[in-house]
């Protein structure tokens, strides 16, 4: 017969929609210590002495045979007035947890069950009734006799389970066995459907787009002097802002302010509010840069329309110009950068630093010609005048300032297995910060979650999930260096300090930008779905997961033995358990699409992955 394990504990509640709880500790030759809180556990009111002479109270347990010996835990009776009884259950709950906090190990696959021997004693429960509460239990129990060995022996569809445990040497792993029944999915109306579609960040693009537009439409009818006269305002203005948008200093401001002075204390609605606008602000940056190329066009076409009113140094840059504007524009459009991310990247950045040269050609040679005396004006006064030029200035300076904080840096790069690289650096971080990262200074960037178990850390960590060329060299190639920019930027999950109380959800490689914001915040649950994963993951964010989190803030769904959850029954148990404010998720698409549906349909408020218009 196997040996038990040294330490078993598990934690549940079945009366309000999760597993029983059990606090059992096992020890080689020692007999069971505590006692259950639990009505149908065989250790209700009663702890054991080393001799087996029991303390009674409600239920009574009473060995029937050979006094002084340890009673087989696994074949209990449950015996009383009610003619009640049922066989207590052998198996066990599901392993959920990664390791032991107080080794530190990491146990993989499912938890260790004991292998009970042939039956030699039995022990008898007498419930005696000592006070009101105990006959409320007889009557609780006399209610549902008929489906009590259901609840006992019946696993809940959604195991809102932590456990920690150590592995005994000569301890036997027994497979758990998992009925495969599809997960239950919320339907979404079509209203809801266009809620999640018509987001935050396609009103902020669709605002600025269409009020730009309207203002072109009226300087080419002649009705707005002032656009037509100063259209290189409206196009500098424009493609500054976008850049704006999208400059890691700049955003850290907005969260560090809204952080500041919207932390709790407003109406949940002003904080969702600001999360939604914070997390949008790429809708702002795209209708920017759409209008900003749009108006470029309009002064291109003025130009070549009064040809014989400019200079032709003027008509060229301008056209030149708008030809790298709009490479730029077009290669950030979702169904080049979603799919060909080497080809959007290379050409937004270059194409748009061309452009950003010949901008400042296009501004010094169109300010300085003076096309009613069709004479060049180069007095810097003159120039100095223009609203052009502050405003390619600004946008220059926003462009250059991330670039000026690149760096190369050393990395420690763990491959726990295939499909994942864990990447190591030096200090500490806040939570809900992501970071980019390339092989080379200025080719190409991907960023990536950056976990930390705070500022005061030695390291932070990046979860890379194998999934194009660079990830993938990653793992067949680690490098020593990478370069990176010190300046990183903030996510959605930096707003966490908003909320009295959230839940973190991750599937996968989505850990990596989850699993800080509950490191770092007791006031955050963790729901991580994925396969095997302390085997692909490996032992460094299992041990951060094990100490940082408490089990009770946890819940670790293993896909390879649980197959697939219930998601949406999952989400909705623990939101109403943990008195959540928020949900904030990270999943791949179809995963993102359908737990936003469930929530949404659900009035619970969450915030998902957002894959940019």
């Amino acid at each position: 017969m196997s040996s038990p394990p040294d330490h078993f504990d598990v934690t549940n509640d079945l009366e309000k929609g999760q597993a029983p709880k059990y606090d059992a500790s096992f020890a080689h030759g020692s007999p069971l210590q505590e006692a259950s809180n639990d009505p149908l556990s065989p250790t209700f009111g009663a702890s054991f002495s080393p001799k087996l002479t029991p303390q009674m109270s409600p239920l009574a347990l009473a060995p029937t045979s050979h006094a002084g010996a340890m009673p087989n835990i696994s074949s209990l009776t449950l015996s009383s007035p009610l003619n009640l009884s049922a066989p207590l259950p052998t198996s066990s709950i599901p392993a959920l947890s990664l390791g032991s906090p107080a080794s530190g190990a990491v146990a993989p696959g499912p938890l260790p069950m004991l292998s009970p021997p042939e039956p030699e004693h039995t022990l008898t429960i007498t419930p005696t009734r000592n006070s009101e509460k105990d006959e409320e239990m007889e009557e609780k129990l006399q209610s549902e006799s008929d489906i009590s060995c259901e609840k006992i022996t019946e696993m809940p569809e959604t195991v809102l389970a932590t456990l920690s445990f150590k592995h005994d040497a000569t301890a036997t792993p027994t497979p758990i066995p998992v009925v495969a029944t599809p997960p239950a999915k919320i339907e979404a109306s079509r209203y809801i459907k266009f809620l999640l579609w018509f987001n935050t960040y396609r009103k902020f693009f669709t605002v600025v787009v269409t009020f730009n537009f309207i203002t072109i439409l009226l300087a080419a009818l002649n009705r707005f002097p002032y656009a037509r006269a100063n259209n290189g305002a409206f196009i500098l203005g424009n493609l500054m802002t976008a850049v704006l948008m999208r400059n890691e200093m700049f955003g850290r401001l907005l969260y560090l302010t809204a952080n500041t002075f919207l932390a709790k204390w407003p109406p949940l609605c002003i904080r969702l509010a600001a999360t939604s606008t914070l997390q949008h602000l790429g809708g702002i940056h795209s209708g920017c840069a759409l209008s900003g190329t749009a108006w470029l066009i309009f002064r291109v076409v003025f130009l070549i329309i009064h040809a014989t009113m400019n200079n032709r140094a003027v008509i060229a840059t301008g056209i030149i110009t708008n030809l790298a504007i709009c490479i730029s524009v077009l290669s950030a459009f979702p169904w080049v950068r979603n799919t060909r991310h080497n080809v959007f990247e290379r050409h937004h950045r270059f194409m748009g630093w061309f452009g950003l040269a010949f901008t400042w050609i296009f501004v010094m040679l169109s300010n300085g010609y003076e096309d009613e005396n069709g004479v060049w004006n180069w007095e810097g006064s003159h120039i100095l005048k223009t609203q052009d030029l502050y405003f390619v200035c600004a946008m220059t300076i926003l462009i250059g300032l991330p670039w000026a904080c690149t760096r190369k840096v050393a990395v420690h790069v763990e491959i726990p297995s295939s499909k994942v690289a864990i990447l190591r650096f030096d200090r500490g971080m806040q939570q809900g910060l992501l970071g980019r990262i390339g092989r080379t200074s200025i080719m190409e960037y991907h960023a990536f979650g950056i976990i930390s178990e705070g500022k005061h850390a030695k390291y932070h960590y990046m979860v890379a999930g194998v999934q194009g060329d660079f990830t993938r060299s990653l793992v067949d190639n680690p490098p020593t260096h990478l370069w990176t920019r010190e300046l990183k930027f903030a996510g959605v999950s930096n707003t966490s300090k908003l909320y009295r109380r959230g839940i973190r959800v991750a599937t996968g490689t989505g850990i990596g930008a989850a699993l800080s914001t509950c490191l770092q915040s007791k006031d955050w649950f963790l729901i991580w779905i994925g396969s095997d994963q302390e085997k692909t993951f490996g032992k460094t964010i299992a041990g951060m997961i094990e100490s940082g989190i408490e089990p009770e803030r946890r819940i670790l769904w293993d896909t390879k033995q649980l197959k697939r959850p219930n998601t949406m029954k999952l989400l909705k148990e623990t939101y109403e358990k943990w008195n959540a404010e928020v949900i904030i998720i990270t999943s791949n698409l179809g995963g993102n699409t359908e737990m936003m549906e469930g929530c949404k349909s659900l009035g619970i408020p969450a915030f998902g992955t957002l894959w940019d218009f």
